[in-house]
């Protein structure tokens, strides 16, 4: 895997990945307030000229990969990515895609993570918050680049029902508090993933994906 080093062109231009699993439009509405350049894209050859790539994701863990390997994407974002170093981003399902595997149909995923994608057990503590968590909550960073200028005065929009889990813990870089903590922010090398929306988080999402054209 690369080391996160890679040199990118003088202008940023992110890839938003697009495999019938989300809100790109929405991500690229959130790229050209904060004035980076972006496009969404399914196609190796505009993959290949990207200086940062953006995997969304809403919706089922075995649908995404599926439509990952339908389209061809797997290959092409491992050389970018794996091969080459370039800086990327998952969302939601896109950072639990970045995992080993799911319980959500038993789904191999990517690799890329050391980790497994896992129901929220709030039973488990007697708990009877909902599921999904969804809504506002915040993130408390460690200090990656990623989440630079984030504090606990920052609430992120979250809406999901399942998370990573069985991990290093020295590669989360931010947990939340939704019945017990869990990893909601994640980087290993190049590859970061957050789980919460960015894209529908006000300036606080703004920031991080500032930040990470920063990284771009």
């Amino acid at each position: 895997m690369a080391d996160g080093r890679a040199r990118c062109g003088s202008e940023t231009m992110i890839a938003v990945i697009e495999y019938g699993m989300g809100n790109q439009g929405s991500i690229v509405n959130a790229l050209r307030r904060i004035g980076v350049p972006s496009i969404v894209t399914s196609t190796r050859e505009e993959i290949q000229t990207a200086t940062g790539l953006v995997l969304p994701g809403v919706g089922s863990f075995g649908k995404g990969m599926a439509n990952l390997e339908r389209a061809g994407l797997v290959s092409a974002l491992e050389e970018r990515v794996l091969d080459e170093g370039v800086p990327i981003l998952g969302i939601c399902l896109g950072m639990q895609i970045f995992g080993e595997r799911s319980e959500e149909g038993g789904v191999e995923g990517l690799g890329w993570l050391p980790a497994e994608t896992i129901r929220f057990r709030l039973e488990t503590i007697g708990s009877r918050i909902k599921i999904p968590h969804m809504g506002w909550n915040g993130i408390c960073a460690n200090g990656d680049p990623l989440l630079t200028g984030i504090t606990g005065e920052d609430l992120f929009y979250f809406a999901h029902s399942y998370h990573l889990t069985e991990i290093d813990p020295g590669h989360v870089i931010g947990t939340t508090e939704y019945g017990y903590t869990f990893p909601s922010a994640v980087r290993r090398a190049n590859i970061w993933g957050i789980q919460c929306h960015i894209e529908r988080s006000h300036g606080s999402g703004l920031r991080v994906l500032r930040n990470f054209a920063g990284l771009c």
